[in-house]
């Protein structure tokens, strides 16, 4: 574990004895920091030491497997293309999050926030990125990949998604993805596909409602049941139901949002997350570390190849991945301390 910060801050975690006496944590020291309302340019380009950037540093160096940071969504995004740069045959990095399902477990939902505006290769990039995601940490080689839309039919939607729907059933056909067709945004909730491809407006918007949805019914349901003496009674009798409800759609249970198409992994956990959250989002990082999820996603790019030759030729600027809205998440990991 390397935890990479500015030194007033690490001098707080050295104060814990459990971190200094372990024998695989040591500190990095920082000179800055990447603020939440830096401008992009200033993170990229002024703050060249900063905790963000030096942590991702530890991953290109090899000194670390895994970079996992809470900071700015947009500047991580930046820093880590800038500084790690993007895998052959990958034009745009993506945000992999999850999202939980009435299946009990979750859906893998990208892109998230990183590209507001893609293209049909894109989505198909995307597809085949967390298609290797998914297989690595549910240990499932086949994960079912659908693509969010208005309706089911081919027919629906716009010419980017029309399109894309043509590159997706294509890749199926060949064997690259495990493509079910299009699915619609309660999709997602039933678990139909296993992986949810979309822009990053939509996949942020989607993200943020379901969240914002689980909080409401758990308040919802602490209010009725603290209502009067009666429901408190009531409360008493359903608190295990309301507990198990409250775990099944606790959104800490699955932060830690991949940055996927980077030759290096990069971690993104909520900006707000306490220690509960934080935890998820370095196990997720660990697994991915520790089941070779780069080698994965390149293997499943290079059989892919033939299908992503024709958005190898794009070549966007850094700018055009930059507007990352999602604050969202291995022997040796690097953590950015804000």
């Amino acid at each position: 574990m390397v935890v990479v910060g500015l030194s007033a801050e690490l001098a707080k975690h050295k104060a814990h004895a459990v971190l200094m006496a372990h024998p695989r944590c040591r500190f990095v020291e920082a000179t800055e920091v990447v603020t939440m309302d830096d401008p992009l340019e200033i993170a990229l380009r002024r703050k060249k030491d900063s905790s963000m950037r030096v942590a991702i540093n530890q991953v290109k160096n090899g000194v670390a497997q895994a970079a996992l940071s809470a900071g700015n969504t947009g500047a991580l995004m930046a820093i880590s293309r800038y500084v790690l740069k993007t895998l052959d045959g990958i034009d745009r990095p993506a945000i992999a999050g999850q999202i939980p399902n009435a299946n009990g477990r979750a859906t893998t939902v990208l892109d998230m926030g990183a590209n507001v505006d893609c293209t049909a290769e894109h989505l198909l990039q995307f597809a085949v990125m967390g298609s290797a995601l998914v297989a690595v940490l549910s240990n499932n080689n086949q994960p079912t990949v659908g693509l969010l839309n208005i309706g089911e039919e081919a027919i629906k939607g716009n010419e980017i998604i029309k399109k894309a729907g043509e590159l997706l059933r294509a890749a199926g056909a060949a064997g690259d993805l495990n493509f079910v067709g299009n699915v619609e945004g309660n999709d997602i909730f039933k678990g139909t596909a296993d992986i949810v491809v979309c822009d990053g407006f939509v996949g942020n918007v989607a993200l943020k409602a379901s969240e914002g949805l689980a909080s409401m019914i758990v308040d919802l349901l602490r209010k009725e049941f603290t209502r009067n003496l009666l429901t408190k009674m009531a409360a008493v009798v359903a608190y295990p139901v309301i507990a198990a409800l409250k775990k099944r759609v606790d959104s800490r249970r699955y932060n830690g949002g991949a940055l996927l198409g980077l030759r290096g992994l990069v971690f993104k956990s909520h900006g707000s997350a306490d220690a509960f959250a934080f935890e998820s989002a370095l196990n997720r990082a660990y697994d991915a570390a520790r089941n070779n999820l780069l080698a994965q996603v390149r293997e499943r790019i290079a059989h892919a190849a033939p299908l992503l030759v024709a958005s190898a030729s794009i070549a966007p600027a850094v700018a055009d991945v930059l507007p990352a809205v999602l604050q969202v998440a291995p022997s040796a990991a690097s953590l950015s301390v804000h």
